[in-house]
């Protein structure tokens, strides 16, 4: 599947497990954090796609692959917070890594640097 689907899907998923979550400020504070983070991974390969350079177009796929760290933060933070949820949260936190390791192997190759 292509990485811009993975990342819609996986957005929904965690928009659809925090509306589940405790009410409690600090949570949402995270959950607040953690939508704008993992929405951002999506929308930013999106923008990349309709990009007029190759410059602007490696600037948005940086801004993703920024974005899915921000978001492993933010997942990591509600897994310590939230044990009950863990499986769930390290089910994220793997989709994570690997559209990470897709957009970072993107970067490289577009950067030149793939001989490793």
């Amino acid at each position: 599947m292509e990485v811009k689907y993975r990342a819609f899907y996986l957005s929904i998923k965690v928009i659809n497990f925090i509306d589940f979550l405790s009410n409690k400020q600090s949570i949402r504070i995270i959950c607040d954090q953690l939508i704008r983070s993992i929405t951002s991974i999506g929308a930013n390969i999106v923008e990349a796609k309709s990009s007029s350079s190759k410059r602007e177009f490696l600037n948005y796929f940086q801004i993703a692959l920024k974005s899915a760290n921000e978001a492993k933060y933010w997942l990591a933070l509600l897994d310590k917070l939230l044990s009950e949820k863990s499986k769930e949260i390290n089910e994220f936190i793997k989709e994570t890594n690997e559209i990470s390791k897709i957009i970072g192997s993107s970067i490289l190759t577009m950067k030149g640097k793939r001989s490793l």
